[in-house]
């Protein structure tokens, strides 16, 4: 195995874990900023969305409650999973009915993060995830394993 692969290899749970606490805290500050008008309020304007209101009210909880749970790796794959759904649900009720493509129809952060969040959801936390602490590693696989070359005897 090059040495280029092996670094590779240790890296990715490390790497995995960056991109999840990453796009956990981006995800947890757009429900944060509709649900208290913080970091520019709800659609940038400054307030909030009106509480039990559908479907940004409960947005934006999944938002807060799932970017949060991802961004410490607990509850991963389910908060992973929920948060996927709800900005799949987003793109194609509030954006794709305007235009094909996401860059044409406003949906790009919808796109991006539903598919960021199934990649989580397949690939698990990482490293550095809470679960490992309050459960171990049980079932916590990060990366598939590299096929083992046969050594040249």
């Amino acid at each position: 195995m090059s040495p280029l692969t092996t670094f590779l290899q240790r890296s990715t749970p490390h790497v995995l874990a960056l991109f999840r606490i990453v796009i956990g805290l981006l995800f947890a500050c757009h429900g944060a900023s509709s649900l208290f008008g913080v970091l520019g309020g709800a659609m940038g304007q400054g307030g909030t969305v009106p509480t039990g209101s559908w479907p940004g009210w409960y947005a934006a909880v999944i938002q807060l409650a799932g970017g949060l749970l991802v961004m410490l790796g607990l509850g991963t794959r389910a908060a992973a999973f929920i948060s996927s759904g709800s900005m799949a649900y987003a793109y194609f009720s509030a954006h794709q009915g305007s235009a094909l493509w996401p860059i044409q129809n406003g949906g790009e952060a919808s796109a991006m993060y539903c598919w960021a969040f199934l990649l989580l959801f397949f690939a698990g936390p990482g490293s550095w995830a809470l679960d490992r602490v309050f459960f171990g590693d049980r079932g916590q696989e990060t990366a598939p394993s590299a096929q083992r070359e046969p050594s040249a005897v």
